[in-house]
C-alpha cells in the first residue's frame, strides 16, 4: 500500500514529497477542504484532472490535518493505492430517505458483503442526525465489520457542510467506501481527554438531540449554574463543558458537545442524541489530557512495533479545535511522534466522529474525541 499526502495551492495539488503526477496510479482519492474551497466551480474537475482516479471522496471541514500540520481554509487530499485490495463506494442523500437511521440502512445496502473488511463515512454534518446515522449502519453490519468516519464540517459556522463522491460535492449527502480483502488490516482508536466532575444525573425529558430536563429539573437553568459568569456567553462557552453520557444497554460513555440553546423552549441542543434515561455527568477542560489523549489514541493504532502504519487518519472535532486554540498543533504533533513521524497523515476537524467505543465491536457517534484509524496492507 502507497498513500502520497497532498497540499491544494488554489490551482495546483503538491505533493509532499514532491511526486510527479503522471507516476502516481490511486485507487482511492480522499479530500478534505473548507466549505468555500470546495464549493468553487472548477473545483472537482481540477481535483479529477490532476489525480485522473475515478474514485474521490470529498468533505468540508473544520480545519484540515495534513502529516504533523494543523492548517485552516486550505484543501488537502491522500492518494491511495493498493497491492492487494479492492475499493467499492456508494453515496446517498438524506433528502431521499425518511430519516437519518434509513439513510445508513440503505447505504451499506449498496455495498457487496463478501470480503467485505472496513467501512468509512463522510457525511454531510448539519442536515444529518449522526446518531440516527450510525443506528442505521449498526443495523445493517450489526458489528461485524469496522466502520470509522466523521461529519463534515463547516467551519464554526454550523450553517450547511459539503461531502461528495465522483462528483462535486453538495448537502445532505454520505459517503461509504468499502474496502475488500484478506490483506488490509484496519486499526482505530478514539479518545476525549476530559475531566468528569460534579454527580450523575438522569436525562428526564429530552426529544432525539435536544434536551430539557436532568432530574425532573430544567437542564439550561441547572447548567447556568454550573457556569457562573461564563454562562453569559453560551452556547460558544458550553464547548469548554461538554457532557459525559452513557445511554442505556451501553457499557460505556460517549461524550456529547452542544450546538445551540433555545430560552425560548427553555432547552439544549447537542450534536447527538440524548434519550431519555440516559446518566450524565459534566465535563470540564484539561488541556494536558486533552493532548495526551490524542496520543493515546494514536497509540491503539499501531498494529505492533515492528511495522509503521501505511497511512493514518485523523478525525479530530471542531470543539477540541476551538478548546484548546493555539494549542491545537500539540495534539496532531502528538499523534505524529507516536507515529515516530513516519505514517503519512491526513484528516479534519469534524462535527462529529465516527468510530467504535472502547472493546465494543458497534461503531458509535462521538464529540469531543480525537479518533485515528490506521492502515497496515500486508
Amino acid at each position: 500500500m502507497k498513500s502520497t499526502v497532498f497540499n491544494f495551492d488554489g490551482s495546483v495539488w503538491k505533493g509532499i514529497d514532491e511526486k510527479v503526477f503522471p507516476e502516481l496510479k490511486a485507487d482511492l482519492v480522499i479530500c478534505f477542504g473548507s466549505k468555500s474551497i470546495l464549493a468553487e466551480p472548477n473545483f472537482f474537475e481540477n481535483i479529477r484532472s490532476q489525480f485522473n482516479c475515478s474514485e474521490i471522496a470529498i468533505a468540508s471541514t473544520s480545519g484540515e490535518i495534513i502529516n504533523s500540520n494543523v492548517q485552516s481554509n486550505s484543501a488537502v487530499a491522500v492518494a491511495l493505492e493498493f497491492e492487494k485490495t479492492n475499493i467499492k463506494t456508494a453515496s446517498i442523500n438524506i433528502a431521499d430517505c425518511k430519516n437519518s437511521k434509513e439513510a445508513g440502512t440503505k447505504l451499506l445496502s449498496q455495498l457487496p458483503l463478501d470480503d467485505l473488511c472496513y467501512v468509512l463515512i463522510l457525511s454531510d454534518g448539519s442536515l444529518v442526525n449522526g446518531s440516527g446515522l450510525v443506528d442505521g449502519l449498526n443495523e445493517s453490519l450489526k458489528g461485524k465489520i469496522l466502520i470509522t468516519g466523521g461529519l463534515a464540517g463547516d467551519g464554526v459556522e454550523f450553517v450547511s457542510t459539503l461531502t461528495g463522491l465522483n462528483n462535486k460535492p453538495e448537502k445532505g449527502s454520505i459517503v461509504a467506501i468499502g474496502f475488500y480483502g484478506k490483506n488490509l488490516i484496519v486499526k482505530n482508536g478514539s479518545e476525549a481527554g476530559w475531566e468528569i466532575f460534579g454527580v450523575e444525573k438522569s436525562i428526564t425529558k429530552s426529544e432525539a438531540n435536544k434536551l430539557y430536563e436532568l432530574n425532573n429539573q430544567n437542564c439550561l437553568d441547572m447548567y447556568k449554574r454550573y457556569l457562573g459568569d461564563a454562562s453569559s456567553k453560551l452556547p460558544s462557552a458550553a464547548l469548554n463543558f461538554p457532557l459525559s453520557v452513557l445511554i442505556p444497554g451501553n457499557a460505556k460513555t460517549v461524550v456529547r458537545t452542544i450546538l445551540s440553546v433555545s430560552e425560548e423552549e427553555k432547552s439544549m441542543t447537542f450534536a447527538g442524541n440524548m434519550p431519555e434515561g440516559s446518566i450524565v455527568r459534566f465535563m470540564k477542560t484539561n488541556f494536558n489530557s486533552l493532548i495526551a489523549s490524542a496520543a493515546i489514541a494514536a497509540e491503539k493504532t499501531i498494529e505492533n512495533n515492528k511495522k509503521e502504519p501505511d497511512f493514518a487518519l485523523l478525525v479530530s472535532c471542531v470543539g477540541r479545535k476551538i478548546v484548546l486554540g493555539t494549542r491545537i498543533q500539540e495534539e496532531v504533533d502528538a499523534v505524529s511522534q507516536t507515529f515516530k513521524e513516519n505514517t503519512p497523515m491526513l484528516g479534519f476537524y469534524a462535527y462529529g466522529e465516527i468510530a467504535p467505543l472502547a472493546n465494543e465491536k458497534e461503531t458509535a457517534l462521538h464529540n469531543q474525541t480525537m479518533t485515528i484509524t490506521t492502515f497496515y496492507e500486508i
